[in-house]
């Protein structure tokens, strides 16, 4: 379809969301155009900040290691961005020259942004294209174009943001006068009462002051009480009590916490300011080859009075609209399959339509768990489990007389005791009064997998191959895994079956799966 457009010199429009599948799509067109060996432009225009170069970057050397390994060679066969461009403003691509070319902007809804432009211009040619990958949401511009048939003419807004000037401009400056002015009397006021504040809790710390009736006090105006100035100051005529400490100037000690690692971190020292933030915004790297214009730049960090002035208009609809589904989700079938794997004790659906629902929830009671769910909207349920988890403590004692096996980072144990209770009143396990503990059945931890077990034979010189989904080991002896699927809600259950004749193949063939569990 693509190719088709092109080939008439038209131009070919890609509404994208920049966190969806985009990469995707530009691999698999990076991908065609190396192979057909095709010169048509390719444009990527999407509002770029460092956080998005540094997720496009990190997936491309992903991209570029998991290709490299693919083919089993160097960081030759690497994959590279030769055909695609990357463009961060409008006016980029009205520098580019007129021609069939692809363009893959942002936003996906064309109600906004770099789509919701190039829509707007390119919708009357009947030899241009808009080519949808995914299914816009409800109520959207993109949503109308999707119907079945497409209408022949929509209506849009446009939207331009232009300076203030005359009276409007100076409305504005006097509301931000007034605005500053409010918030200085406001700030003033909170630094006064937290003024009085500390001066409350510092009288109230000295205790009640002793006035000595012999000394002679000194006048209002003598001690500036009248106009306020001296209010703060420790005046003549007053006596502190003997317990009280002598005046000093405040002093906090910074002392550090620390735990069982070392010094206690606080996660705000590390954290990159907003400052810091805006130089490293305007530090792009070099591979862009300067895509962050200045107009872009200014754009972001103007500060000019301005409004947004909107106007709609009509769009007369003649290119191409083609959906194609490149969303990723998964189909009936495939929700089924994987709700079937998953095998959960508790299943809530939400979203989706009511048929969709009901139809699912159906099924999922006869063939995935007892206890599903479907609430409507603002409908609470409650989903909390029957099963109960309890916190217990492991005696001394107990712990003194187990023997643990390493079983890769972890330590496992077989344990016989009796639940009690401690001094604190909490739950205990207890060792049994019966000694020795009675004997149980030998519990083998771990799993295998029937490829590698088969080249383990293989490595012993036992004669094996696959054969029905069964594994024959020598002459008469077959290993097969079978799952239960009667069961549900607790996980994928397996057994594993060793069928043959009882014989010194069949007892070497066991020892050999059992040496691949850890016994307990």
């Amino acid at each position: 379809t693509i190719l088709k457009t092109l080939r008439t010199d038209g131009k070919i429009l890609v509404p994208v969301d920049t966190a969806g599948r985009v990469l995707e799509l530009v691999l698999i067109l990076e991908q065609f155009w190396e192979q057909h060996h095709l010169t048509y432009p390719i444009y990527f225009l999407t509002y770029v900040s460092s956080s998005t170069i540094d997720y496009v970057k990190s997936f491309l050397e992903w991209m570029s290691d998991s290709i490299a390994k693919s083919f089993e060679n160097t960081r030759e066969n690497a994959f590279v961005l030769k055909n695609i461009t990357l463009l961060v403003s409008k006016s980029e691509l009205e520098k580019v020259p007129d021609g069939p070319k692809i363009v893959l902007a942002s936003m996906a809804s064309l109600e906004v942004g770099f789509s919701h432009d190039i829509f707007v211009e390119w919708a009357a040619d009947s030899k241009n294209l808009v080519l949808f990958t995914e299914r816009a949401q409800f109520a959207t511009l993109a949503r109308m174009l999707q119907s079945d048939p497409p209408p022949k003419a929509v209506k849009v807004t446009m939207s331009k943001r232009i300076p203030l000037v005359g009276e409007e401009l100076a409305a504005y400056e006097e509301e931000q006068t007034q605005k500053r002015k409010e918030e200085s009397l406001k700030a003033s006021l909170i630094k006064e009462e937290e003024a009085k504040a500390s001066l409350g809790e510092e009288l109230a710390v000295g205790g009640p002051m002793i006035i000595d009736a012999n000394i002679k006090q000194p006048s209002s105006k003598a001690s500036g009480l009248k106009h306020g100035a001296f209010r703060d100051v420790l005046i003549d005529g007053f006596v502190s009590p003997p317990s009280s400490a002598g005046p000093m100037f405040p002093f906090y000690e910074n002392t550090s916490e620390w735990d069982d690692f070392g010094e206690v971190i606080n996660p705000d020292d590390y954290t990159i300011k907003d400052e810091d933030m805006d130089q490293s915004f305007m530090q792009v790297d070099g591979d862009l080859n300067g895509k962050l214009d200045e107009a872009a730049a200014s754009l972001m960090l103007d500060t000019t009075p301005s409004k947004v002035v909107s106007s709609e208009l009509t769009v007369y609809v003649k290119c191409s609209l083609v959906y194609m589904d490149f969303e990723g989700r998964s189909d009936g079938s495939s929700m089924k399959k994987i709700l079937g794997h998953v095998s959960p004790l508790k299943l809530v659906l939400v979203h989706g339509s009511a048929e969709a629902t009901e139809h699912l929830k159906e099924y999922c009671l006869k063939n995935v768990c007892p206890d599903v769910y479907a609430p409507q909207i603002e409908e609470s349920i409650d989903v909390t489990s029957d099963l109960c988890a309890y916190k217990v403590q492991l005696s001394e004692k107990l712990m003194s007389n187990i023997l643990f096996k390493k079983i890769g980072d972890y330590e496992i144990a077989w344990v016989d005791a009796v639940v009690g209770k401690t001094e604190s009143d909490t739950l205990s396990l207890l060792p049994l009064s019966t000694t020795p503990p009675p004997p149980h059945k030998t519990v083998l931890v771990g799993d295998i997998k029937m490829a590698d077990f088969k080249q383990f034979l293989a490595s012993k010189g036992i004669q094996v191959e696959f054969a029905g989904g069964a594994l024959r080991c020598g002459e008469y002896v077959t290993l097969r895994k079978v799952g239960d699927s009667s069961h549900k809600g607790g996980g994928n259950i397996q057994h594993i079956i060793l069928e043959g004749p009882l014989s010194e193949e069949y007892y070497n063939i066991r020892d050999h799966l059992y040496s691949q569990f850890y016994p307990l």
